[in-house]
């Protein structure tokens, strides 16, 4: 299948190193390393900077893993830093409230980015009538976007849309999609909406995020995310980076200096990289299984300590479809499989 980038339009660029890629640093984010990257990212020319943990607004938890710097305090970190950025948020319903999205509005946040299962859109209307009346900028995003057809995440978009998001995503959140996926569903939404834009972010669990990011373009979509060397869950992100040299040489750069994202990229990101997140055995198994990358370091974690292949672990998290709140499901399903193993092992 060939995309067209003949009728694409340069995108808005949001770098979500600062949250999505909180995940890969475990949440161990310093103030220093925040104020560094989004120095560099705001000096290159994105329109917005993510930058909350991992898993949103109010996520420093013993479920999804401690902050080392309160999230509030990062947030303004950036907002003074920034010059031109806007400062956005990630708030997924049920794990933030309006309590931490009215502490986020007062740290400097100027978007929220309200995330969703694909089937949960419903969920979303509080919390975009929330944002709307503290004046920021509402982006919803479709979580999960591969595990439903484009017909289908179209009637959840048109769900955030009349709750007032200004922009809808598609999200391949376990980097599970080949291009023709990522392209038939934002196609979907750009023939649903009337008003909202549409934007699309990317996972690399197949090696696809930069591929999938063009597809969606030439789908029509609005903005596109990325990550600084592509620091993120599982796989990682489509590197801001390389996406801000492709969309130059196609014609569709909206504005970023790409020379300073290569800098920022080797001599900021390279010596503050907890690890380079790349297609290894086991993201690559996300991807395939189609299960949440942010699954994959508890996967590895567990399985060392019960000794159960991690692979064997997304496979079967996969087979029952969990998503993200279900976190709890990667213990379950290893001591089932530890079970199996010690039951198969003759007498």
């Amino acid at each position: 299948m060939i995309f067209d980038l003949s009728q694409a339009k340069p995108p808005v660029v949001v770098d979500t190193t600062l949250r999505d890629g909180s995940h890969a640093h475990q949440h161990q984010y310093t103030q220093e390393e925040v104020r560094a990257i989004a120095r560099v990212l705001d000096e290159a020319g994105v329109y917005a900077i993510e930058v909350s943990h991992g898993d949103g607004l109010g996520g420093s938890s013993i479920q999804y893993g401690f902050s080392r710097v309160n999230e509030m305090e990062l947030i303004r970190t950036v907002r003074e830093t920034v010059k031109r950025a806007k400062v956005a948020a990630l708030l997924l319903p049920g794990i933030g409230t309006r309590r931490e999205l009215k502490e986020a509005v007062e740290a400097g946040i100027q978007m929220v980015r309200i995330a969703t299962q694909c089937t949960e859109a419903d969920i979303s209307e509080q919390h975009f009538g929330m944002a709307k009346e503290m004046g920021l900028e509402a982006v919803g995003f479709l979580m999960m976007s591969h595990m439903r057809p484009p017909e289908f995440l179209a009637e959840q978009a048109q769900l955030m849309e009349k709750y007032g998001a200004d922009v809808v995503y598609i999200v391949d959140s376990a980097g599970a999609m080949l291009p023709q996926d990522a392209y038939q569903r934002v196609k979907a939404l750009k023939s649903a909406l009337t008003r909202a834009k549409v934007g699309f972010h990317a996972h690399n669990n197949l090696g696809l995020a930069i591929g999938n990011t063009l597809a969606a373009l030439a789908a029509g979509a609005d903005w596109v995310d990325g990550t600084l060397r592509g620091y993120g869950a599982g796989a990682g992100n489509a590197a801001t980076e390389v996406l801000a040299a492709v969309l130059d040489k196609a014609g569709l750069n909206p504005g970023l200096d790409v020379f300073k994202l290569l800098d920022g990229a080797e001599y900021v990101m390279g010596p503050i990289l907890h690890f380079q997140p790349y297609p290894d055995r086991d993201s690559i198994a996300i991807g395939y299984a189609g299960v949440y990358s942010t699954f994959l370091l508890h996967a590895k974690r567990i399985g060392k300590e019960l000794g159960v292949d991690p692979l064997a672990i997304l496979l079967e998290l996969g087979r029952r479809q969990a998503v993200a709140g279900q976190e709890d499901w990667i213990l379950r399903v290893a001591l089932e499989l530890k079970e199996k193993e010690v039951e198969a092992v003759p007498d």
